[in-house]
């Protein structure tokens, strides 16, 4: 194991040496409070290899900007998820990141997929994924959504709003069943922020407990024959780094389940949470212990079951971020170094098109030079991305050497999910290509979007 260090904190001046780089904090929630890959270990005195390959021959050979992902930590992430939850479908959040090769990884580690659009389920079936093994999401499913989950024979459908439920049961072939899961609103408060918390009823996902909407769904799909209810599901938000939003979220809807057998006579035999699993984004930060989550929930699910008289219904959770997210690194080329008053911006070429959330609502990361040894101090930097807009910060108050130069490469962990994902074509800027690494091998999955790619799509005058 390589000498602990944060990623991101350079040397003191006299030590020309780069910080080294802790090992991941394990999917568990235990060991060091670091955000790298377990793979990521010192090469040399100013380089960092991820997956037994250099990032600097990386952005050497494939350009930048440019995401790396560990292929070993995405399936070691998976791993920990059916230990941590046995018995339980674990469903792959595809809408964190999704390619071919990842639709490959999560079926071989034994994992199921949550897919929210006709897109992520056409890529996955016609990379073999079996669709009986999906969740079909969605607010506002289109027509196309639905007749493609029913086409391929999706396993479940997340009814998200009652309009749904006759489109839904009107497009299922006489004859045959579509299997459902209602989502419920619990009234819970629970997110990094405001705009990824989706557990209250004061947003647009779900049917809410308070309001009597979800028992009015129950109802309706229920009367339906061509659809089979088999369970509820929540989704509280995203960034929860503690246990006790998810207790919560099981104690009402155990009581929901208990309503809907005295009024209706039937046990769902299932329950979906959803996912929303915090991972540390800058060392030191907190994480959801997944051990914990998985013991707890199963010990309040089956302390309430027994309570209310039901059986315990099979759980079911859907981790993207807490799979994805620690396995990616992206890489960037210093363009610009500009001091203005008491601010240092560092400016890279990429920004808001590759990486949006910083934007959106405020994520903040730990980038670390790599590719060179500096013996100058650390400073406070804003590192910002190369789009026309104020906003386009990549990461504040960043710890960086106070000799940054145009040239330099900089290494951020953590972006291995909502980032290629959430990507746009502002400024027609190509995104970034999508580069797996494993056991010192690097290979090409994603390829870098042209300016070719970009002129084909538009048809002319």
């Amino acid at each position: 194991m390589p000498p602990t260090g944060s990623p991101g904190t350079p040397s003191p001046a006299t030590d020309a040496v780069p910080p080294p780089v802790t090992p991941a904090r394990t999917p568990s929630g235990s060991g060091p409070r670091s955000v790298w890959p377990a793979s990521a270990t010192p090469v040399g005195r100013d380089d960092v290899a991820v997956g037994g390959v250099p990032l600097t021959e990386l952005a050497d050979r494939f350009g930048t900007p440019a995401y790396v992902l560990d292929e070993d930590e995405v399936r070691r992430r998976c791993r920990a998820y059916l230990r941590a939850f046995p018995d339980t479908e674990v469903y792959y959040a595809a809408k964190a990141f999704l390619c071919r090769a990842m639709v490959h990884w999560v079926q071989e580690e034994g994992l199921g997929l949550d897919v929210c659009s006709a897109g992520e389920l056409e890529l996955a079936v016609t990379t073999g994924f079996p669709p009986a093994r999906m969740v079909l999401h969605g607010n506002a499913k289109s027509p196309a959504d639905l007749r493609a989950a029913l086409r391929l024979g999706v396993g479940r459908i997340v009814i998200d709003s009652t309009s749904e439920i006759a489109r839904l049961a009107a497009s299922v072939p006489a004859g045959s069943r579509q299997k459902v899961l209602i989502r419920v609103v619990p009234g819970i408060a629970a997110g990094g922020h405001a705009k990824i918390r989706t557990g209250t009823d004061d947003q647009k996902f779900g049917l809410s407990i308070a309001d009597g909407s979800a028992q009015h769904a129950i109802a309706r799909v229920l009367s339906r024959p061509r659809l089979e209810l088999t369970g509820l599901h929540c989704h509280l938000g995203s960034q929860i780094t503690t246990v006790k939003p998810y207790l919560s979220a099981v104690r009402r809807l155990i009581g929901l389940l208990a309503r809907v057998r005295e009024h209706h006579g039937v046990t769902l035999p299932e329950l979906d949470l959803g996912g929303g699993h915090g991972v540390a984004y800058r060392p030191g930060e907190p994480a959801l212990d997944l051990a914990s989550l998985g013991t707890r929930i199963r010990a309040e699910l089956a302390g309430g079951c027994a309570a209310a008289g039901l059986p315990v219904p099979r759980l079911a959770v859907e981790p993207g971020r807490a799979i994805a997210g620690p396995a990616g690194v992206v890489l960037y080329r210093v363009l610009a170094v500009k001091r203005t008053g008491d601010h240092t911006f560092v400016a890279v070429d990429g920004g808001m098109s590759d990486n949006p959330r910083p934007a959106l609502y405020g994520v903040r990361y730990a980038p670390r030079l790599v590719g060179r040894a500096s013996a100058a101090a650390p400073e406070a930097v804003t590192v910002v991305g190369r789009h026309c807009e104020a906003g386009d910060v990549l990461a504040a108050d960043a710890q960086l050497p106070g000799d940054l130069r145009p040239g330099d490469l900089l290494a951020v962990p953590v972006a291995g999910a909502y980032h290629l994902s959430m990507a746009s074509g502002y400024n027609l800027v190509g995104r970034p290509p999508v580069i797996a690494v494993t056991e010192g091998r690097a290979r090409l999955l994603v390829r870098r979007e042209s300016l070719a790619d970009i002129q084909e799509r538009d048809i002319g005058l």
